[in-house]
């Protein structure tokens, strides 16, 4: 469980973790690879979304997942790719989050993930959250926590030693 005071730093200043749709990297689920990966080449992200033609979140697509079908016997060839389509290799055992956000779930998951896709209730995709976002937020709560809250330190645990 998170703090209070931690929780309440991180709530006040939660609209600026948002990285809206319009403005992320996405491909569509039947584009063709040849497309997503040129598009992921382009805007130099290892991932980006995934969506249908009704804008919902479907999954995500990395350089890698396209590498990974570029390669045959005899090296990379790139050939193939104007035949497969985004949907074929895509990842889509993905978190996903809602708002309004559930901070310690959040803070759980950007271990290992460096973003989370952020959906409505019909899984319309609405942004990104991104691990960088969250960090200048923890960075803040690092620096400000004391201006803000009194802190005490609890006394020290005593090992009960018989």
């Amino acid at each position: 469980m998170l703090a209070k005071a931690v929780t309440a730093m991180l709530e006040e200043r939660q609209a600026h973790f948002l990285i809206p749709a319009s403005i992320v990297a996405n491909v569509q689920e039947d584009n063709h690879l040849d497309h997503a990966f040129m598009v992921l080449t382009k805007v130099r992200y290892a991932k980006i979304p995934v969506l249908d033609n009704e804008q919902r979140f479907k999954g995500l697509i990395s350089l890698a997942m396209i590498t990974d079908k570029m390669m045959g016997l005899n090296g990379i060839d790139p050939g193939h790719l104007g035949s497969m389509v985004v949907k074929d290799v895509m990842e889509t055992d993905v978190p996903t989050i809602t708002l309004p956000y559930d901070m310690e779930k959040i803070l759980h998951l950007l271990v290992d993930q460096p973003f989370l896709v952020v959906v409505d209730q019909h899984q319309t995709f609405t942004g990104i959250v991104t691990r960088r976002e969250v960090m200048k937020c923890v960075n803040y709560i690092a620096h400000d926590l004391e201006r803000q809250y009194m802190v005490t330190p609890l006394p020290a645990q005593q090992d009960d030693k018989k």
